[in-house]
């Protein structure tokens, strides 16, 4: 039942080897969180007690992509072979409208400042799951990143980067008295740290630490609560205490399609995972072979014709006019498949933004397994920070449309088109494992490209993640890595793609991947190489 790929075989470039363990594993961007659920896995944890662990310690070490501001996803295998969907995204505030925020001035959603700050869903995720699946209390498993939080942590690499690149841009950018605690968190020295050096939050460990003992419900209803709806209302923000006390996690009813025998399973909408599963759909019509011209071009043709279905219907579900299940039916399928032709099409749809997540998986030996994602949406969210708590709040609200008749249209209380998308493999009712790949309208494509690479193309997980991306822009505008072979490239354009070299790899996203083997339960990861990957293992 397991995927039949060669473990030794990886054959791109800057490739990191397949990792096996037998009693748990942690997949992630940053190393320090990955050892934090480690840490909890050795401790007696489960897999979704490491998965906590692991997120927490993520909005330290990872700021630069997530925060405790954030909105959260996830998708958790339970050892009695049950697949659960957590959505964690919260709804904008009940006093926002289009009329309002035009009259600020906006003729569409801005990207930072308090308007686009929707209701933040992450530590509310770390209670529900606790709540129902953890072994461990919730103080256990944030104590990891309350530690780094406290004492302070080296940056790595790619974070230093980024965070460079944000300050440089908030520098330019961010006037106002309500971004101050931003500079004040994450620049206190009047600059970004650099990598290697030393960063410490003293307000985000005792934030984290409020958060863990009071199971967050100050953070909705509480101290933390006045204090972010105090600050929102200080600078003219949307959000209030009411609409914090509303929140709260909904467990939901994972989607599915069937590619090839194998199930590959997201969180329904408002989350954009209906994007993949359309686009695997119609790719399930055609076959492939591995780095070739006709794969490609059928790949670029279904995911464009995916997104258009996305954009135009994904909303929150209480306001959709469009049932997923025709969506994902037979009939629809074969009326986008008969759509594609030799040529490139050029399909409607919006520019796909860049933007922050971070992504999770982990896996015990018992059987759990979770697929998890996170995110402020752009790098560090709305610029935002509470002052001080080291609460960086997301601008996740960026996505709704000023346009009344648009599907996903602004409105208070409404949850937004949301691009963190967790995804889950199976076959014939037992886990295969969970997979990710984080940023933005990449996610979805990403889906793609890595669930081929392992069923399509028999890659190992760490193979099927370092293998060449694409990454489609808008039109008929699509941008290619700089190992992406070039006579492909060539034969690709000369259909009608138009087709770029990036020689950055920031844009084509960072996966994690975990499978395991039903008959001997062992656990084989993959980690990403675009970014400071790691994999922690027992």
């Amino acid at each position: 039942m397991s995927l039949s790929f060669n473990p030794l075989t990886n054959p791109y470039p800057s490739a990191r080897s397949l990792t096996y363990a037998r009693n748990g594993m942690v997949s992630t961007s940053q190393p320090l969180a990955a050892n934090a659920g480690l840490q909890i896995l050795q401790k007696g944890g489960n897999a979704i007690d490491a998965a906590i662990a692991t997120a927490a310690a993520l909005t330290v070490v990872e700021p630069t992509s997530n925060g405790i501001g954030g909105d959260a996803f996830a998708l958790v295998w339970t050892k009695d072979k049950k697949l659960w969907g957590l959505n964690s995204s919260g709804k904008s505030p009940a006093g926002i409208s289009i009329d309002g925020v035009k009259a600020l001035g906006h003729e569409e959603m801005p990207w930072h400042g308090w308007t686009p700050v929707t209701v933040p869903g992450i530590p509310g995720a770390w209670a529900a799951l606790n709540k129902r699946f953890g072994k461990l209390s919730l103080a256990q498993c944030l104590a990891p990143a309350i530690k780094y939080a406290q004492e302070g942590y080296p940056l790595s690499p790619v974070l230093a980067k980024y965070w460079g690149l944000a300050y440089k841009s908030y520098s330019s950018k961010f006037a106002g008295q309500e971004y101050a605690p931003w500079f004040e968190t994450f620049a206190p020295e009047g600059r970004a740290p650099r990598a290697g050096e030393i960063w410490s939050s003293q307000s985000h460990a005792n934030t984290l630490e409020e958060i863990a003992n009071t199971n967050a419900e100050s953070f909705y209803r509480g101290r933390l609560a006045l204090k972010i709806a105090g600050f929102s209302n200080t600078h003219g923000g949307f959000l209030r205490e009411d609409d914090l006390a509303a929140f709260s996690p909904e467990w939901v009813n994972p989607i599915s399609t069937n590619y090839k025998g194998y199930n590959v399973w997201e969180i329904p909408p408002n989350g954009q995972g209906l994007v993949a599963l359309i686009a695997l759909n119609i790719l399930e019509n055609f076959e492939h072979t591995h780095l070739d011209t006709n794969t490609y071009h059928n790949q670029f043709e279904a995911i464009k014709l995916a997104f258009a279905c996305g954009k135009a219907t994904i909303t929150d579900p209480e306001h959709m006019a469009v049932n997923v299940d025709e969506l994902l039916s037979d009939k629809f399928t074969q009326h986008l498949t008969g759509q594609i032709t030799d040529t490139a099409s050029e399909p409607i749809a919006h520019l796909p933004p860049k933007s922050g997540t971070v992504y999770l998986a982990t896996a015990d030996g018992e059987g759990n397994m979770v697929s998890f994602i996170q995110s402020n949406y752009a790098g560090f969210g709305s610029g935002i920070v509470i002052p001080g708590t080291g609460i960086a709040m997301q601008n996740r609200g960026a996505d709704f449309s000023l346009d009344p008749a648009h599907a996903n249209a602004l409105a208070g209380g409404k949850r937004t088109y949301h691009t963190i998308i967790p995804g889950f493999l199976t076959r014939e009712g037992e886990a295969v494992g969970p997979f990710g790949v984080m940023g933005g309208y990449m996610q979805p494509q990403g889906h793609v490209q890595v669930i081929m690479n392992m069923i399509d193309f028999n890659l190992n997980p760490q193979a099927a993640l370092d293998a060449p991306r694409w990454l489609w822009t808008k039109g008929k505008q699509f941008e290619v890595e700089h190992h992406f072979p070039r006579n492909i490239a060539s034969e690709l354009a000369e259909r009608g793609h138009q087709i770029a070299v990036n020689i950055e790899s920031g844009g084509f996203g960072r996966g994690q991947i975990i499978l395991r083997n039903p008959d001997t339960g062992v656990l084989a990861g993959g980690t990403e190489s675009r970014a400071d990957g790691a994999i922690a293992a027992w």
